[in-house]
């Protein structure tokens, strides 16, 4: 048996988990697979965590109980090719791993999180994305051009905060692509190219997963985790 974590706080009344469950259904269904995710949250995420969990997915829903522990956990799949998708506050916190880890600002941090950091990766948005669709453009030749098989995509958002526009040049100075902008530009997408599957998305796919259409994302990242086990 397969299985991944979901690392996060789960509340069943937030709209963005409860399209997770669903969205890994549709896939599984898809994959004709006995994947199973687990819920895990951040302040239960111990060093065996990668013993039972073929991947990681990085749910919405920060701040976390325990950003440390999450950060860990993201580094470690990174390192490892473990695969790993962050989705709205997942990719916000697996840009703050690699500016720690890889570019070397141990201060990285999240205006959400501590808006007084010497070095505010992720920003509030000027213009709030919260229950908004956005067209996206995607890189050709990019891993998530590939998934869609497209170079765009319109796609759901929940948050409130993004990457700061004056350190997208540090983001995109090391092995770490950005391969999906919106209309204005901003960075939506993630990537490592040296990587089985780590990807960051700060749209909500699993939003606009159905039984008739599964997200491709979502099955692109349990098709890497069938593959690693």
């Amino acid at each position: 048996m397969t299985c991944i974590a979901i690392l996060g706080e789960y509340t069943p009344t937030f709209e963005p988990h409860i399209a997770t469950k669903r969205a890994i259904a549709h896939s599984r269904s898809l994959l004709a697979s006995e994947i199973e995710a687990h819920w895990i949250s951040t302040q239960d995420i111990n060093s065996s965590l990668f013993d039972t969990y073929a991947g990681i997915w990085i749910a919405p829903g920060s701040p976390y109980k325990n950003m440390d522990k999450m950060l860990w956990a993201i580094c470690y799949a990174r390192e490892n090719k473990i695969p790993c998708l962050g989705t709205c506050g997942g990719f916000q916190h697996m840009v703050l791993e690699y500016a720690r880890h890889v570019l070397g600002f141990q201060e990285a941090q999240s205006q959400e999180n501590d808006p007084y950091a010497s070095h505010l990766f992720i920003s509030q948005l000027d213009c709030s994305l919260a229950g908004r669709e956005m067209k996206l453009a995607f890189v050709e030749g990019s891993q998530i051009a590939t998934i869609y098989n497209s170079l765009t995509a319109v796609e759901q958002y929940y948050c409130n905060f993004g990457v700061n526009p004056d350190y997208v040049a540090y983001l995109k100075s090391q092995s770490l692509r950005v391969t999906g902008s919106d209309s204005e530009g901003e960075v939506r997408v993630i990537e490592l190219c040296d990587h089985p599957f780590f990807m960051g998305t700060l749209f909500v796919p699993q939003a606009r997963s159905t039984s008739q259409t599964p997200h491709p994302v979502v099955t692109a990242f349990l098709k890497a985790a069938l593959k690693v086990s």
